[in-house]
């Protein structure tokens, strides 16, 4: 899910829910969304495919509700939507080795990107978690690069800001692999300017960590305890951050 629901023309429900999704609250969400139609349904789905990211949890619940945005999907663009969500879920219990569905989640991007026309909005959404695919299970920073650049773009043309800011986060992260600090620096800040503007609080927190790996003390410091901050407000979410907030080991005592 990128970021539709954020302003939606000021409609109340995709105010409320949008609410909900950025505090990490999704099941809440989802539980306002009432899957009578396809539209309904796919976002339902993807606001428990999200969670399960998150929180590493729920993984059933997220099955069902994306069985019922396929069952309902009509057009290509509903079917390729819904098994976009199907190749993000299957890839997110790969990487949380949960169980292995990496051929899954290729198979279900590729079905996606046939029933995708180029050039639609979905298709920044599909080409980013391609990019996902590439870099944390095939370890191909090349193709990573290129999916995240055609996300970027495409993110940009739909005026996604929530897409655009996984977009700049990812290409920064890359970046500084390869040890230009300067463009990490820039990418990390874009995306948490982003995320702080929309009030995405679940996406700030990574935001704040990965800039202050670019940066000196005390400012590195700094940007730190603010994630851990957030990171305790919403009562440990994302999960996979307490590894990077985690204190320093004490080093030995030396005489």
């Amino acid at each position: 899910m990128s970021g539709d629901g954020t302003t939606a023309d000021d409609d109340p429900l995709q105010t409320a829910v949008w609410r909900l999704r950025s505090r990490a609250c999704w099941a809440d969400a989802a539980a306002l969304l009432e899957p009578a139609g396809p539209e309904a349904a796919l976002q339902r789905a993807a606001l428990l495919v999200e969670r399960c990211v998150y929180t590493e949890a729920g993984w059933e619940e997220a099955e069902d509700a994306l069985r019922a945005a396929e069952a309902a999907a009509r057009s290509d663009d509903e079917r390729g939507a819904a098994a976009c969500e199907r190749g993000y879920l299957a890839y997110a219990a790969t990487l949380f080795q949960v169980r292995d569905r990496a051929d899954e989640a290729r198979a279900a991007f590729g079905r996606a990107a046939a029933l995708i026309a180029p050039g639609a909005a979905g298709r920044a959404l599909l080409d980013f978690r391609r990019g996902l695919i590439a870099e944390n299970l095939t370890r191909s920073p090349q193709a990573a690069r290129a999916a995240y650049r055609r996300a970027h773009a495409g993110a940009t043309a739909h005026a996604d800001p929530l897409l655009l800011s996984a977009t700049w986060r990812h290409l920064a992260g890359l970046a500084l692999r390869e040890g230009e600090l300067a463009e990490a620096r820039r990418g990390f800040a874009e995306s948490l300017r982003i995320r702080e503007e929309l009030g995405y609080l679940v996406g700030t927190a990574p935001a704040l960590v990965s800039l202050a790996d670019t940066e000196t003390e005390p400012e590195a410091s700094r940007l730190r305890e603010e994630a851990r901050r957030l990171f305790r407000l919403l009562g440990g979410v994302p999960t996979w951050l307490a590894r990077q907030l985690a204190p320093p080991a004490p080093g030995p005592v030396t005489a």
